[in-house]
């Protein structure tokens, strides 16, 4: 399969992911994050448990509660926390650094090159994400913007630990491991932080069950694809089509107005993805750090 395809499949995830401001703010408000991101972790987990039916080896149970709580408890966690107390283009901005953590990251765990490109095309998405999303009524929260960094910082070091941790099993298979692992962490903490559960309505229950099948075990399937056939820090660039598509779904459907300034963000975002998809060795600009002695570049399985 081409590279291209296999770029086109992991963009549905962020694509996907892009709806879900707009489905917490509109169909979960005074939730409490903590409940919401057990509510969209574990079932859809356990789901995918029961159509694989494969427990995960001995051997692996560490490793699977450290991605679980990085992918999942803890990213989803601290991103529910950002998106109740940040407006949704403050909450965005600050989440976009995650590329930029990437790619220091992987040099680190996985002795990939720095490359200047990577770094600039990951800088670009912050400055289009800040424009496309930051307005004059933005408001910093503390609280809030630790949480998105935290967020941004838990998925980075998730993705690198994804692609270095590659158990031998089918994609559906790790992802219902990861989310059932996140899911279980996240029982004790949602029960501390909010002993008595609101009722949920029809109307909850079907914002969960998008947030928790689609927006969960669907796009993150695609997502641990991705990681598997491409660098990390290509991957994880793609996540900047995230604050892109919830600009489009308000546009669409709360009829939102999109200014130029909007519009010149929207431009560098897809710029940036499409710069930060070139294969290592495509770009003519020279590396920033080359790879520590006897570490060996990332490879892109075919």
């Amino acid at each position: 399969m081409s590279r291209t395809t296999d770029i086109a499949l992991t963009a549905i995830a962020p694509a996907i992911w892009g709806s879900s401001y707009f489905v917490t703010t509109q169909f979960l408000p005074a939730h409490s994050p903590f409940v919401v991101a057990l509510l969209r972790a574990l079932p859809a987990g356990l789901l995918l448990m029961l159509l694989v039916r494969k427990l995960p080896p001995r051997g692996w149970i560490g490793r699977l509660l450290i991605l679980g709580a990085l992918n999942f408890a803890v990213f989803w966690s601290l991103l529910f926390v950002a998106a109740y107390r940040l407006p949704g283009g403050v909450a965005a901005t600050v989440g976009a650094v995650q590329p930029l953590l990437v790619v220091f990251l992987s040099a680190v765990a996985l002795g990939t090159q720095i490359r200047l490109g990577a770094v600039l095309s990951a800088l670009a998405g912050i400055v289009g994400v800040a424009l496309l999303l930051l307005g004059p009524e933005a408001r910093l929260d503390t609280v809030g913007v630790l949480a998105g960094l935290g967020g941004a910082l838990s998925m980075a070091v998730g993705v690198v630990l994804t692609r270095k941790w590659r158990p031998d099993v089918p994609l559906v298979t790790f992802t219902a491991w990861q989310l059932t692992a996140g899911g279980l962490l996240l029982i004790p903490v949602a029960w501390l932080a909010a002993p008595d559960w609101p009722g949920l309505s029809l109307t909850n229950l079907a914002a969960l069950a998008w947030l928790g099948l689609i927006g969960g075990a669907l796009t993150y399937i695609l997502w641990f694809r991705g990681l598997a056939r491409i660098e990390p820090a290509a991957v994880s660039l793609l996540g900047i089509l995230s604050p892109l598509t919830a600009v489009i779904l308000g546009w669409l459907a709360l009829g939102e107005a999109l200014s130029p300034v909007q519009g010149l963000g929207a431009v560098i975002v897809l710029g940036a993805v499409w710069i930060g998809q070139r294969p290592p060795g495509a770009s003519r600009l020279s590396n920033l750090v080359q790879p520590r002695c006897g570490a060996k570049a990332a490879t892109t399985r075919s």
